[in-house]
């Protein structure tokens, strides 16, 4: 069973930068990708970024594209969310995901916070 930490949310100005990371942990680690989703309070969880475990290829929602940076770490089973020029539209509990096998994003990690302010 996969298990998914984040860490590396916090507070930033506008204009700011954080980086996400997200750790899997588990035996036998295999997924097909992982992505990176983000939930403002009153509103549905969105999607923010994905990329396929063995290619490396990467898609965007459209509200980060150019700004966010989506990759990943092989040898450590770890993939990173680089957030530049924040905005406070940016502010949310952002939550790491893995589909194992290509149907379904159905791993779910804790949630970090991330707090932008004008």
């Amino acid at each position: 069973q996969v298990q998914l930490v984040e860490s590396g949310g916090g507070l930033a100005q506008a204009g700011g930068s954080l980086r996400l990371s997200c750790a899997a942990s588990g035996s036998a680690f295999s997924v097909f990708a992982m992505a990176w989703f983000r939930q403002s309070p009153g509103k549905e969880r969105t999607f923010v970024a994905a990329i396929h475990w063995k290619t490396g290829g990467t898609v965007y929602g459209d509200s980060v594209r150019g700004r966010f940076t989506i990759s990943k770490d092989n040898n450590k089973n770890t993939v990173h969310l680089q957030m530049n020029s924040l905005n406070p539209e940016d502010t949310a509990v952002y939550y790491c995901a893995a589909d194992p096998k290509g149907g379904d994003y159905n791993i779910w990690g804790q949630g970090t916070q991330v707090t932008v302010s004008s």
